[in-house]
């Protein structure tokens, strides 16, 4: 299940995101505040954040900068909702790392196919950094197969000598 965390001060737009979500299928909470969305945040790994710009304690933009300093991995999509929706506001939050840009009043279907494509890009992200952390740390052909056994031994042959190395193989003859 994806989890999504709704925040805006505006206790109807809240329940109706959380009601229509929990609809769709995902895990919701929600936060009125910048303060609580931060606390939620820290505890708990979520995989988009449906984020107010205006905000009684502090701006969503200074909130979204803040997500910056989330370990990767808990670090979400971040979907900005704005009544007070201007282009350089968009633009700022797109610099900032924003997924997305909404004006209220929003628009159901156009919020629910955002959000599913910020559900998707969360999931390639987080699938990304782990084929990254196998590669990184070196991958191991395992197995006993007679094709994996062709295969290891394929490599030996194949791979170029490492220094300090010896090699097994015995050298090609000289051809005349």
């Amino acid at each position: 299940m994806n989890h999504i965390l709704v925040v805006d001060d505006e206790a109807e737009i809240r329940t109706s995101l959380e009601e229509i979500l929990s609809e769709e299928g995902y895990g919701v909470a929600s936060a009125a505040t910048a303060a609580e969305a931060l606390v939620l945040l820290r505890d708990t790994p979520y995989d988009v954040v449906l984020l107010d710009i205006w905000l009684p304690d502090r701006d969503g933009l200074d909130v979204l900068a803040d997500m910056h300093g989330l370990a990767v991995e808990m670090r979400p999509e971040v979907v900005i909702i704005s009544g007070h929706g201007t282009i350089e506001a968009a633009v700022k939050a797109t610099k900032l790392g924003a997924y997305d840009f909404l004006e209220k009043p929003l628009s159901l279907d156009r919020t629910l196919i955002v959000v599913k494509n910020a559900v998707e890009a969360r999931r390639l992200r987080t699938e990304n950094i782990e084929f990254k952390r196998h590669f990184e740390m070196g991958l191991v052909l395992t197995g006993d197969s007679v094709p994996a056994k062709a295969l290891r031994q394929q490599i030996k042959l194949m791979a170029p000598p490492t220094a300090g190395c010896s090699s097994t193989a015995s050298p090609a003859p000289a051809r005349s």
